[in-house]
């Protein structure tokens, strides 16, 4: 059961809830061969995570502004009907989320991940109910500059604490956003924190879904 105290969690959503791996790099694949460009580093999961222009920059390599926004747009096309379709939850997790906000816990989420796929997948698994909100880098116009000042807004605009607030991520990204926005950090052990991702030997590392429930 929640203590009432850090009653608050904020939840990563890839790599964290769902295992979106599968879905992202088959569309990042599509959308490269569409355009005859070979990727620039493997097509492997340590490339999820950051916003998404960030990742295809890297993908394509030296490509025109131009061009980026349109892999951009060919990726949000394929991945948001394709995509979205063949995303799974990580095992365990939608029970533990359904008695984390049944115990009474606040349930946030705050992503990268843009809000379109975001909402169709928490549908499509049945989660929507449990968060009480939901902030992707894109909720706003203009979007967040980065999860650390998504964070920082979330926490003031929800009425939250943010030293009573725990940030649920997998990767040294949300670690460090977490930290900047004040909040305490707790990773899973599942998701893409590998390779410069990964998180400090400091943080808490949670083994299994169930394990939620102890926070």
């Amino acid at each position: 059961s929640c203590d009432m105290t850090t009653a608050n969690l904020i939840f990563d959503f890839d790599g964290t809830l769902v295992d979106s791996g599968p879905g992202i790099l088959h569309a990042l694949g599509l959308v490269l061969q569409a355009r005859g460009l070979q990727p620039q580093i493997p097509l492997t999961s340590d490339i999820i995570g950051p916003p998404l222009p960030v990742t295809l920059r890297k993908l394509a390599g030296d490509v025109t502004p131009e061009l980026l926004d349109t892999l951009v747009a060919d990726f949000k096309a394929i991945y948001d009907t394709e995509g979205v379709r063949v995303t799974q939850p990580y095992p365990g997790i939608v029970d533990a989320i359904a008695a984390l906000a049944a115990s009474g816990c606040g349930l946030h989420l705050a992503t990268n991940k843009r809000e379109k796929p975001t909402l169709l997948l928490l549908d499509h698994l049945g989660l929507t109910p449990h968060f009480k909100s939901v902030y992707c880098l894109d909720s706003r116009s203009p979007g967040f500059a980065n999860k650390c000042v998504m964070l920082q807004v979330q926490v003031a605009e929800q009425g939250l604490v943010a030293a009573e607030c725990l940030y649920i991520g997998d990767t040294s990204h949300d670690e460090q956003a977490a930290a900047a926005a004040g909040v305490r950090f707790v990773a899973v052990a599942w998701g893409y924190g590998v390779g410069a991702q990964q998180v400090s030997e400091s943080a808490r590392l949670l083994i299994a879904p169930t394990q939620l429930l102890t926070l």
